[in-house]
This record gives structure tokens, sequence and C-alpha cells, in this order.
């Protein structure tokens, strides 16, 4: 009489390996783009609107006299590069967690009127308290950008608030504060002369001083949007389902909302609204890495600023001898991006 044999332990799912073998290839993609944002960083210090020799170059950063060339390169390009590399590195990050907040792919950081409120501050401080200085600067426009970011997280309803509600309350706010700014400017000649420089957006006035007031909000900032990494790789699936994963969305939401505070906030006070680097980063990253967050985010602070850095280098040499704000740059750049990614969009869905 045959006796059935038990049946055979099924082998292990063969998926569980894949992940592994996804991630693989992105920790190389997300190495060489650290080498990029090296090679990148170099030139930004190499290249300039006056040409200094590689040796000179060299002969500043090690043995620093403190005259001639050691001046170009230690004392305006070395703080430009580091400016950049923490402002890229800021928008980067504040575009990813703004288009996960908002469940929009083509959302940017100013969506939540930090832009808006950091000029508003900026232009009242000219206008009425006469700060002239780049410093005073710092300190009102980020202060501007907090207390808007916490007004529209109240109107888009606190531990109610989602993503439609912070978006309508974003685009109101920053549409009344960019007509309180345009009012100030026109009535306010000197304002309006002050303004204009920083309203373009460039790294051409920095300086160790304004990276040192800078640096630790935009620390703060990159530590907070790791850590809400995995939570709003939940909340993309919906509250009830973030909820019942372990997710706390009213929590995520406050939390995202101050590093974007942090991250926008700091580099918009540093060199004025530069826009689109926030929108593309994010968005061309999620094409290589996929969805999830834990990958977006570091992608986008490696990479953003080398699309930053990299802007600032060409203004800089197709003017010579004078400049093309980086602002002016990356909106020449955008431009033409954001309008085929609005028509990918649309063909996407026809």
């Amino acid at each position: 009489m045959l006796v059935d044999s038990p049946p055979e332990p099924s082998a292990p799912p063969v998926p569980a390996a894949a992940p592994r073998e996804r991630r693989i290839p992105r920790a190389a993609g997300l190495l060489i783009s650290l080498g990029v944002l090296l090679l990148v960083c170099g030139a930004s210090i190499a290249i300039g609107a006056k040409s200094v020799p590689l040796g000179d170059v060299w002969h500043g950063l090690v043995h620093d006299s403190g005259t001639g060339n050691d001046v170009i390169v230690v004392d305006v390009r070395l703080p430009r590069t580091v400016l950049g590399l923490l402002v890229g590195t800021a928008l980067g990050l504040a575009g990813a967690v703004m288009q996960a907040l908002t469940r929009n792919p083509l959302a940017e950081p100013g969506l939540l009127g930090v832009n808006a409120g950091a000029a508003a501050a900026v232009v009242s401080a000219i206008s009425f308290l006469n700060v002239t200085s780049i410093t005073g600067y710092v300190w009102f426009a980020f202060l501007g950008a907090a207390v808007v970011s916490a007004l529209v997280y109240v109107l888009g309803g606190t531990r109610g608030a989602t993503p439609v509600r912070l978006a309508l309350a974003g685009t109101a706010a920053t549409a009344a504060l960019f007509g309180y700014v345009n009012a100030v400017q026109l009535l306010d000649s000197a304002a309006l002369d002050r303004l204009r420089f920083w309203t373009v957006g460039s790294l051409a006035s920095a300086d160790m001083s304004t990276v040192g007031k800078v640096w630790p909000f935009v620390a703060i900032g990159v530590v907070l949007a790791l850590l809400i990494a995995r939570p709003l790789n939940a909340m993309a699936m919906g509250d009830d389902t973030a909820r019942a994963l372990g997710a706390r969305p009213a929590r995520t939401r406050v939390l995202a909302m101050v590093s974007v505070t942090l991250l926008c906030g700091a580099a918009t006070a540093a060199c004025g609204p530069i826009v689109f680097v926030g929108l593309m980063v994010p968005h061309l990253v999620r094409a290589v890495t996929g969805p999830d967050m834990r990958w977006i985010l570091p992608y986008a602070a490696v990479l953003s600023p080398v699309l930053l850095l990299g802007a600032d280098v060409v203004g800089r040499v197709i003017a010579r001898p004078s400049e093309l704000q980086v602002g002016i740059v990356t909106a020449l750049l955008g431009g033409p991006v954001f309008v085929q990614l609005v028509r990918g969009k649309r063909m996407g869905r026809l």
C-alpha cells in the first residue's frame, strides 16, 4: 500500500530577492550622483567670470595668502559653492516633500506660500525698517516664511488638513502676499531698487556669514525630511490606509510643513526665490527610483545642487565678464522642462 509522502516544503518566494536587486543599481546610481556633485563643486570653484589658472585655484585652497587670485577662490567662489550646495539640497528636498505631501508630482516649494512670505517680509524690512544688508534679509525672510507656513496650515484645517486644502490655502496666501509686495514696490522706489537683485535669485552675494546663518536650519530640515520618508510612502495610498499601516497623517503633515518651511525658507532667505529646481529634480528622480521616498529624498538632495551649481557656472561663463544670475538660468532651463512635463501628463491621460 502506497502512502502519500508529506508535501515538500515550499521554496522561499522569489520576489523577496527582487527588492535587493533593485536597491543595488539605485545605490550605485546614488554613488555616481555623489561623484558628479563633487565634479560640479570643483567646477564652481575653478570656473568663473574671471579666468583663474588651475594652479592658482589649488594654491588658494591649500595656501591662502589673502591676495590676488587667492581672494577670488577663497573669499568669493568657495562661499558661493558652499551656499549653492546648501540651497540646492534644501530646494530639492523641499520639492520632493511638497510633491509627496500634496500628492502632486508637479508641485513645488512655493505652493505653500513660503516664497511669498519671505518676499513680503524682506520688502517690509527694506521699506519700513531700512534694512539694507543680505544678513538682515536672511532673518526677515525666514521669519516671513515661517509665519506664512503656519498660517497656511491653520487655513488648511490643522488636523483635518488635506492636500487640496493646503494647496488652496497656499495659493490664496501667495496671491495676497505678492499683491502686497508689488504695492510696496510701486510706492517705494528705494525698496524696488534694493529688492530687485534679491528677487531674481542669486548666489553672487554669498559669504561665509550667510552660510553660517542658514546651515543649521537646512540641517534640521534635512533630518526631518529623511525621518518622514516612510510615513510619506504610507500616505501616498490615502490617509485611511496610512493609519492602518501605523502612520499618523496629521503628525506627518505637521513635520512635513516644518521641514519645507525650514528648507525653503532658509534657501529663499539666503539668495532669493529660485524657481523650478524643487520641481524638476524630484520629478526626474522619481523616473529613476520609483515612488519610494526613501530613495527619492537622497537622490533629490544630491542632484538638486548639481543642477543649481551647474546653472550658476553656466551663468558665469556665458555672460563674461559679467554674470547671468542663477535664478534666470534655472528659469530658462525649467520653462521648457515644465512644458514637457505637462504635455507628458496630458498625453498619459489620452
